[in-house]
């Protein structure tokens, strides 16, 4: 067997492994969505043609998008509190004293749950909700 055969064999038996999932919002105004997300510790390279932009946190990726949403759709999801996105954090009291230090929206204040972590939820400029928990510190 050739080598390349070998290694298109590999291919097809490897046990695939997603690498990556990020979340796309669709913002209004995309430099203010920019600066808001860059209090949570969020880093951002250039947007591309004005309208698009891939922030960094920790090796993992939020994309955004100026196009905008439609407001009764915002409305409904922010009455029933339907997430956006969910994030899992070590170190979550910290992290949510960082947030309200630079001041993030604070949608729900950090809580404990009934099955023993603590989470909070944020909410950007354009309405979307994101929900951060993690075990508590111990001691």
């Amino acid at each position: 067997m050739s080598r390349a055969e070998v290694e298109l064999l590999n291919v097809i038996t490897m046990n695939p492994r997603v690498t990556s999932f990020a979340p796309q919002f669709l913002v209004d105004n995309l430099e203010r969505s920019i600066e808001y997300y860059r209090k949570l510790g969020f880093t951002f390279g250039d947007p591309w043609d004005g309208f698009y932009v891939i922030g960094y946190l920790d090796g993992l990726e939020l994309h955004l998008k100026e196009a905008p949403m439609n407001q009764t759709e915002r409305n409904y999801r922010r009455d029933n509190e339907h997430l956006d996105a969910s994030a899992g954090v070590d170190g979550i009291e910290a992290f949510y004293e960082r947030c309200v230090a630079n001041g993030a929206s604070i949608f729900k204040p950090l809580t404990s749950t009934a099955w023993g972590t603590k989470d909070f939820y944020i909410e950007d400029p354009d309405g979307n909700i994101i929900s951060f928990g993690g075990r508590p510190a111990t001691g």
